[in-house]
């Protein structure tokens, strides 16, 4: 959908479920800036987070304990499960009905830099996981003046990562510990796509202009989300390979901090959601050479109380539109489709962490689809007082959540993390 334009639906389906849709002109109330008018109909609403319905249909457990502030949750073929740690330690879950987290983390993992918002975060296995033992992990490296994002390969030998190899890092560094994105996803062509956040908030500054800024230059890969080989080699089909200036590796731009991407392996179609600022989260649908408007563009308004506007308007022509918009936030953190699960009535569906939801509540959110990929709905489902950091489909068809603990999640020795699982509730 070419150009950002405000859209409205009538109440209909989401308002029998208690989904607050706004089919008026948006208010300063709602969005924390002066009013803007709606000027097209479609399926996009700003929905309000704190009043979607909570699900009735799911059955929670937890299932594993003591992790200390886990970020990023992959499976193995045979349902182990390997587990992030921000601090900087890569855990093995064994699987099945009751699984198990073993006392010592895996070996051979390189120096990570946990600071601010950094750490050890993302995990994915190869698609070839089977035959060539290769996973992938994202994590921070370098100090206060100079930070960024790095992507390694290692093959996993018993409980001992080997033959070690960086294949990207994101350029330029940044100062300061913000907005490292770092979401993993694969293509039906095994190349791995990874979300890569815009350096920061204010005062943070690059080149004599905000770091968020950077959002829309193509010479830089901040704000972005990058598309490589298993390897780390640029395929040739990238969209801005031949454009001059731009780093090859971009597949689309305008992102401010991704922290959640998946494909639908059905559709094909690529999902993200990603931080705004101070409400303004979204849910976009991901398509290449696309520019997704952060920072000309946004629901957001600046941090403090005044609430400034940070872009006049919420649409230009050529950026993209958001699928869905949260505001207040739900800070989106984890992303899954759902197939091939045991929540028949959920097959397509999308199901989105949030870090901050409901009056201290986390949850996780269920936004519902239709066959075109629009939104025709929302629902929570209520986790209690955590933080949700990433969300999965398990072999066995349950939806297994990472939590923290909503306060203290980065103390060193708080091992308040959890694994949850999720099945029907009937």
């Amino acid at each position: 959908m070419q150009g950002r334009i405000r859209h409205h639906t009538g109440l209909g389906w989401a308002a029998c479920l208690g989904l607050s849709v706004l089919s008026g002109p948006v208010t300063a109330q709602d969005t924390g800036r002066a009013p803007t008018a709606i000027v097209a109909p479609g399926p996009t609403p700003v929905t309000r987070a704190l009043s979607l319905p909570a699900s009735s249909q799911v059955r929670s457990q937890v299932v594993v304990s003591d992790l200390e502030a886990p970020w990023g949750l992959a499976f193995l073929p045979n349902g182990d499960m390997l587990v992030t740690e921000l601090l900087g330690q890569l855990r093995y879950v064994k699987g099945g009905a009751n699984p198990v987290l073993e006392a010592e983390p895996i070996a051979g993992l390189p120096k990570v830099t946990a600071a601010g918002q950094g750490g050890l975060m993302d995990v994915t296995i190869h698609p070839d996981f089977s035959r060539n033992q290769l996973i992938y992990l994202s994590f921070s490296v370098g100090d206060e003046a100079a930070n960024h994002t790095r992507v390694i390969r290692a093959r996993l030998e018993g409980r001992t990562l080997v033959d070690v190899q960086t294949i990207f890092d994101v350029s330029p560094a940044k100062p300061r510990f913000q907005h490292f994105g770092s979401r993993f996803a694969w293509l039906p062509d095994k190349t791995l796509l990874i979300s890569i956040g815009d350096g920061g908030n204010p005062p943070t500054s690059l080149d004599g202009a905000f770091i968020r800024q950077q959002a829309q230059k193509l010479d830089s890969h901040l704000g972005k989300i990058i598309r490589i080989h298993d390897d780390g080699r640029i395929p040739s089909d990238n969209p801005f390979v031949t454009t001059p200036g731009a780093r090859p590796e971009i597949y689309s731009y305008g992102h401010r901090n991704a922290q959640g991407l998946a494909r639908d392996p059905v559709t094909g179609r690529i999902y993200a959601t990603e931080h705004g600022s101070q409400g303004g989260d979204e849910l976009n649908q991901i398509e290449a050479g696309a520019n997704y408007g952060w920072p000309k563009v946004t629901y957001g308004v600046e941090y403090g109380a005044a609430r400034t506007l940070i872009s006049a308007e919420q649409t230009a022509p050529g950026l993209r539109d958001p699928l869905a918009v949260w505001s207040p936030a739900i800070a989106p953190s984890g992303l899954t489709v759902v197939r091939k699960s045991a929540f028949k009535a959920w097959e397509g569906d999308v199901l989105a962490g949030g870090l901050r939801l409901d009056q201290g509540r986390g949850a996780l959110i269920r936004i519902d689809l239709d066959r075109a990929g629009k939104v025709v709905g929302q629902e929570r489902i209520d986790l209690g007082e955590v933080r949700v950091r990433d969300v999965r489909i398990g072999p066995d068809g349950q939806i297994y959540v990472l939590t923290t603990a909503m306060r203290n999640f980065r103390d060193k020795g708080q091992r308040n993390g959890q694994l949850w699982r999720l099945s029907p509730a009937d």
